[in-house]
């Protein structure tokens, strides 16, 4: 499935580079305290009014979309939500949370540990999910 698609009615909606701190990691030198994660989200997001006869290209239709504000407050929630020890965890929780809403069809997300080496702008994972 394409992330975005006029022909199938599908949206792109994104946040990237979201950077926050995390309380994160496996490794007793990472309990206690926080580190700075970059999370990126990519969502294909149903978009019926894209569709012939649907709403007219560049109708100002607020039911059209996916608030990001309320998809970067989730996001910030479960990263704040207490000590996990894998970012394959917290990308998890975050698709999951996405897809609660019926309009978004696939959740990319990626979270990415930003100080584990000097030598590398970040490590972590990227995980896709689908609406069954």
């Amino acid at each position: 499935m394409e992330i975005a698609d006029a022909a199938a009615g599908l949206r792109h909606v994104f946040i990237h580079d979201l950077l926050l701190e995390a309380a994160i990691g496996v490794y007793p030198g990472e309990h206690g305290r926080t580190q700075r994660v970059r999370v990126n989200v990519d969502l294909a997001v149903r978009d019926p009014g894209a569709l012939p006869g649907g709403t007219p290209v560049g109708a100002d239709d607020l039911a059209r979309v996916v608030d990001y504000s309320a998809i970067a407050r989730s996001v910030r929630a479960i990263v704040g939500g207490g000590h996990v020890r894998l970012v394959e965890t917290l990308a998890e929780r975050i698709a999951v949370a996405c897809l609660m809403d019926e309009r978004i069809l696939s959740a990319r997300i990626r979270v990415e540990k930003l100080d584990i080496y000097p030598e590398a702008g970040g490590v972590g994972v990227e995980v896709e999910r689908r609406r069954s």
